[in-house]
């Protein structure tokens, strides 16, 4: 296998797998939607809004990686929900969806051979697309094991 193809087969795996931390989708599966919106006693954080800071910065990273046009929200009101809870079940299950829908951008984007890995992104100021994914990555993992903290000092992890 040349380097090329191995060093993008590395960051799909970090970017889906479960090898040092768990996936989006382990974290989130069983989760009460009573628990959705509640901070454990000292916490900073609900599960609702984990979820959305980490759906809003992955699609900022996505869309500044391939759109010049992209414009990113206000920092930091602008990566977090409002509202410690949900406005409804149908908004969670859209965020996840969305989560998931950017995660498979980006890894499309790793996986086009075309992609130049190493180049600068035009409209940035010195970064990569391998930079960016493991910015992606880097960032998952860190509020993801937020969101499983959470779920434990909330009673309901698995």
């Amino acid at each position: 296998m040349d380097t090329n193809r191995s060093l993008r087969k590395h960051l799909v795996d970090l970017l889906t797998g479960e090898n040092a931390h768990v996936s989006l989708d382990s974290a989130v599966e069983g989760l009460p939607k009573g628990a959705r919106g509640k901070r454990p006693p000292g916490g900073e954080h609900s599960p609702w809004e984990l979820l959305e800071h980490l759906r809003i910065a992955q699609w900022d990273i996505v869309e500044f990686s391939r759109n010049a046009k992209h414009v990113s929200p206000k920092w930091p009101a602008g990566y977090w929900p409002e509202s410690q809870e949900p406005p409804s079940d149908h908004a969670w299950d859209k965020s996840v969806e969305g989560f998931r829908a950017d995660l498979e951008a980006m890894v499309e984007l790793i996986e086009d051979q075309s992609t130049d890995l190493f180049a600068k992104i035009p409209h940035g100021s010195g970064q990569t697309i391998l930079r960016e994914a493991l910015l992606v990555a880097d960032h998952n993992a860190y509020h993801v094991g937020q969101l499983v903290t959470v779920r434990r000092l909330l009673g309901v992890w698995k």
